[in-house]
C-alpha cells in the first residue's frame, strides 16, 4: 500500500468515526443507554463476522485463551463505546469530540508514568494548554447550562483511550510477552470491547424503546461507524506512523463539529470554540513538531552514512 492511499483511507476512516454524532441525532425513541446497547451488539456482530473471515474459527479458541492483556484492551475498549454514546447523548456533539482529542496528550503522559519514556518541553507544554482549554469549556458549561456530566462522561474515552495505547505499545515492543508461545493478538481485544459494553448496558437500557428507525440507524452506527474504521486503523497502524495518525485523527472533530452543525443544527457555543481552538492548536503543534524532529534526524543519519 501506498503512503498516498494509506493518508486516504486514514481521512475516510476519520469520516466514518465522524457521523456518529449526527446519526445519534436522527434517532426517534431510543436514548442514553439503549443506543449504547445497540450500537456495540451490532458492532460486535460485525466484528465477529469480519475477524472469522479475516482469522478463521481458530480465532474463538485464541479468544478463549486470550491473556490479561487482551482483556484488559478489551475493558478500555468498552469504556470507549460506552461513555462515548453516553455522553452524545448528555453534551454536545462538539463537546465530547473537543474532549476525546486530548487523548493522543494523556497517551503520552501515562507512557511517560507507566513506560518511562521521556516527554520533551514541547509536549509538556502541549498538555498545559491543551488542559487550559479543557477547563475553560467545563466552566463555561456550566455557567451556560450545558451537560456539565456529558463533557465529564466524555473525558472517560481518552482516559481508557489512553491506558489502552499504552498497553498497546508495552505489548508491540516486546514487553510482556509470554516466554514461550505465541505473541498477543490485539485486534480481538476490539471484539471484546463490543461485547462487554452491550452486556454491561443491556440492564439498563430496558424497557428497549428503539423504532424500526432506530434499529436502521443504529445498525449503521455499529457496523459502519465503529466497527469497520477501527479494524481499518489497525491495518493502518503497520503504514503509517503513530505521529501521522495522531494528526489525521483529529479530523474527526473537524468532521463531526460540521456534521452535528450541518445536519443536526447544533451550533457550537463561543466557548467550545475556544476550548477547542486551544486543543487543537496544542495538539497540532506537538505532533508536527514531532514530525519535524524525525524527518530531521533521518536526514542526520543519512548524512552521516554517506
Amino acid at each position: 500500500m501506498s503512503h498516498r492511499r494509506a493518508v486516504a483511507l486514514m481521512v475516510l476512516a476519520t469520516l466514518l468515526w465522524s457521523i456518529a454524532g449526527v446519526v445519534a441525532r436522527q434517532l426517534d425513541n431510543a436514548a442514553s443507554f439503549e443506543i449504547t446497547f445497540w450500537r456495540s451488539l451490532f458492532a460486535a456482530l460485525a466484528l465477529s463476522v469480519a475477524l472469522t473471515l479475516m482469522r478463521g474459527p481458530g480465532m474463538w479458541r485464541g479468544l478463549a485463551k486470550a491473556r490479561w492483556p487482551v482483556w484488559f484492551s478489551g475493558l478500555c475498549w468498552s469504556v470507549m463505546a460506552t461513555a462515548f454514546m453516553l455522553a452524545i447523548s448528555l453534551t454536545t456533539v462538539a463537546n465530547v469530540l473537543i474532549s476525546m482529542a486530548i487523548a493522543p496528550l494523556m497517551t503520552a503522559l501515562f507512557a511517560r508514568i507507566f513506560l518511562q519514556h521521556r516527554l520533551p518541553a514541547r509536549t509538556w507544554a502541549a498538555i498545559g494548554v491543551a488542559g487550559v482549554g479543557i477547563a475553560g469549556m467545563f466552566w463555561k458549561d456550566a455557567g451556560t447550562g450545558l451537560s456539565l456530566t456529558g463533557s465529564i462522561v466524555a473525558m472517560a474515552v481518552p482516559l481508557a483511550a489512553a491506558l489502552n495505547f499504552t498497553m498497546l505499545q508495552h505489548v508491540g515492543q516486546g514487553q510482556g510477552e509470554p516466554a514461550n508461545g505465541p505473541r498477543h493478538d490485539m485486534l480481538p481485544a476490539v471484539l471484546i470491547g463490543t461485547i462487554l459494553s452491550a452486556a454491561f448496558t443491556l440492564p439498563l437500557a430496558y424497557p428497549l424503546q428503539a423504532s424500526a428507525h432506530d434499529l436502521q440507524l443504529l445498525a449503521l452506527l455499529g457496523s459502519v461507524q465503529l466497527a469497520l474504521p477501527c479494524l481499518m486503523v489497525v491495518r493502518l497502524s503497520r503504514q503509517l506512523a503513530a505521529p501521522e495518525i495522531a494528526l489525521l485523527g483529529l479530523l474527526e472533530v473537524l468532521f463531526g463539529i460540521s456534521w452535528a452543525w450541518l445536519g443536526a443544527g447544533e451550533t457550537p457555543h463561543a466557548s467550545t470554540l475556544i476550548g477547542g481552538a486551544l486543543v487543537l492548536a496544542a495538539l497540532i503543534t506537538n505532533e508536527a513538531l514531532a514530525l519535524l524532529g524525525r524527518g530531521a534526524q533521518r536526514a542526520r543519519n543519512g548524512h552521516a552514512r554517506e
